[in-house]
């Protein structure tokens, strides 16, 4: 039997796809806020978004017919046919967020006109209406949403940490700021003004938002062409980070997700860098709507492009071209090689042939000086040592005696013959020990080393990152790891997102042996390090792991040493690349064949390779 669903019910279902967290919420009132022409806006937030969700605007503010209309599904001032989606200049166009959210949530709706001397007061609970009166407020809206999810326990149940949500909603925010950096923002955390952001250009809103330090990473992108215009900044290639989360591209001010872009930018900088990093950068993409559909996923994020390719094109060139215009990629030298280049003798003079000076009435032995006690040339003393007696230089006297000379030194050679002979035995020893097993490297990459049954071929850094990860483990269960203070503590910037997510797992980081503060909302303070952990590896390390939580959130807390114990391994370990001498080798050889699972690598990958005797054969059959 079919029947048709209750407006709540639908609502609640709808709200599945709308508002999947606090977060989603978050977004679609900043969005309307924006629709309404808001020049400042407001966040408050208390508990991530559970207990309350607050947004104040100074927008155009609504009439009383609107404000309960725009409750109802479906309900949009954006569109009125079809054909309007596809010249979409604004955030929302399908009406279902406000009857989505009023459906799981109460809300509070304050809204004014600037042509009314009066207000309208709003409160819905679960879609029922609860109440409508007069108020004084200012010009434009303020939506408050309490107790998200209070009607639908399990979907609250499954939200994820405080910090996670938190988290998630300051994404939300980053974007919006960063889409409209002409419009102020405030963000306000539990009674804490987290944000304060005026009027500013897009470089001074990232810099209001990333920290200082990011001013000079910036490097402007602009181009403009009959399909797409671009405009913003990408990020130099020395400060790029093994974790993302600062990759931004903008659709007509709208956030969108694109790996297809993505992999525009990373082909741009080709060569520049490494296997496992991702650049930051914050571009802005303004094409005509009508070339583009926004309607293929419920959160807007993807967006369809008509001439993709074209654009992909566009923006790599564009890319390139800043990049070489402000000397970040290296360009084609078109100079002479000053080795071939012939010196140009001035008009009027003559080369002349180098002489070489000799002093003929230099004599090295007209002076000579006692080592014991005497000064040097130069003013510089020796310390007195004990020394046989002064020998005359006379040459009488050294004729006369030359046989007793010859048989002194004679005497100190025997005398040294046999200690000599025992460091010459014992490194034939070593080298002996050695050259049974003769490891060599193949292109900093791979280390070749004989076997009876063939060849052994090792992959130094898989090998080196399980030698590690073993001992890191270890020394997680059984005990503390070391930690060494730095005499200098280093400072590392976050970003807000990151931050958040760090302090989660602060104190499992401080377990590893490192010594951490926090004087600042987006800095750590590096005091102490891990012992064998360089100073200038901590900021990779850091984004390790932070990398790692991120992609791997519930697994980390379930086994939390297991991940550390990797993230740690992937930061020290020998990068390829790296020349390893023989006594390394042969070392990094012995350890690997020491752990449990020397031939699986972390990512269950092999580590090494044996070519059998019998394959080589038939290869010169």
């Amino acid at each position: 039997m079919i029947t048709l669903l209750p407006d709540h019910v639908a609502n609640q279902i709808a709200a599945g796809e709308v508002v999947q967290r606090p977060a989603s919420a978050v977004k679609e009132l900043m969005e309307n806020a924006i629709d309404a022409g808001a020049t400042d806006i407001k966040l408050i937030i208390k508990d991530s978004g559970k207990t309350l969700i607050q947004v104040i605007d100074n927008g155009s503010g609504m009439n009383e017919v609107d404000a309960r209309m725009c409750f109802e599904r479906h309900a949009t001032s954006k569109i009125s046919k079809a054909d309007d989606l596809f010249t979409l200049t604004t955030k929302g166009f399908r009406g279902e967020a406000l009857a989505s959210i009023a459906a799981i949530a109460q809300v509070e709706l304050k809204t004014k006109r600037e042509d009314s001397e009066l207000g309208i007061q709003l409160t819905i609970e679960g879609s029922e209406f609860k109440g409508q009166e007069v108020c004084t407020c200012a010009n434009g809206t303020s939506f408050s949403i309490k107790n998200l999810f209070f009607n639908v326990p399990a979907r609250r149940n499954f939200l994820k940490s405080d910090r996670a949500e938190y988290k998630y909603i300051l994404d939300e925010f980053i974007r919006i700021a960063l889409a409209h950096p002409t419009i102020a923002f405030s963000l306000i955390n539990n009674e804490k003004e987290q944000y304060r952001l005026p009027k500013e250009t897009l470089r001074q809103r990232l810099v209001s938002l990333y920290g200082k330090k990011y001013n000079p990473r910036l490097v402007p992108v602009e181009e403009k062409t009959d399909i797409v215009n671009i405009t913003g900044f990408v990020c130099k290639p020395e400060f790029a980070k093994k974790s993302r989360g600062e990759q931004f591209f903008f659709v007509n001010d709208r956030f969108i997700k694109s790996s297809y872009m993505n992999h525009a930018v990373l082909n741009s900088m080709e060569g520049l860098l490494q296997g496992d990093q991702h650049p930051s950068y914050f571009l802005f993409l303004e094409i005509d709507p009508a070339k583009i559909d926004v309607n293929i996923h419920p959160t807007k994020t993807e967006i369809k492009f008509e001439d993709e390719r074209s654009v992909y094109a566009i923006l790599r060139s564009a890319l390139k071209r800043s990049l070489g215009q402000y000397n970040i990629a290296p360009s084609l030298d078109f100079s002479l090689n000053p080795d071939y280049q012939v010196p140009i003798t001035p008009k009027g003079r003559t080369l002349k042939t180098p002489t070489i000076e000799v002093d003929p009435s230099f004599n090295p032995f007209e002076q000579e000086k006692e080592i014991g006690n005497s000064t040097l040339s130069g003013g510089f003393s020796t310390p007195s040592t004990p020394s046989k007696p002064f020998r005359s230089t006379n040459p009488a006297e050294k004729g006369e005696h030359w046989e007793a000379l010859f048989e002194e030194i004679q005497d100190d050679m025997n005398t040294a013959i046999p200690e000599y002979q025992k460091e010459i035995t014992s490194l034939e020893n070593e080298v002996e020990i050695e050259g049974s097993r003769f490891a060599f490297q193949l292109q900093q990459r791979f280390i070749l080393t004989q076997l009876k049954s063939g060849l052994l071929i090792i992959d130094q850094q898989r090998a080196h990152t399980r030698v590690l990860y073993e001992q890191y483990f270890k020394s997680l269960v059984n005990s503390s790891p070391l930690s060494q203070q730095l005499l200098f503590p280093q400072e590392i910037h976050l970003s807000p997102g990151d931050m958040e997510l760090f302090k989660e797992i602060l104190e499992d980081v401080e377990s590893l042996g490192f010594d951490i503060s926090i004087p600042a909302e987006q800095c750590l303070m590096i005091n102490g390090v891990p012992f064998e952990t360089k100073a200038g590896e901590v900021d990779k390390i850091i984004d390790s792991l932070l990398d790692s939580y991120k992609n791997e959130c519930d697994a980390w807390k379930s086994d939390t040493h297991k991940y550390m114990a990797k993230s740690l391994a992937l930061s020290n370990s020998i990068k390829t690349g790296k020349a390893l001498n023989a006594e390394e080798m042969n070392q990094l050889v012995d350890e690997l064949f020491a752990c449990e699972t020397p031939f699986v690598s972390i990512h269950n990958k092999p580590t090494a390779i044996i070519l059998e005797m019998n394959e080589l054969l038939k290869r010169f059959q």
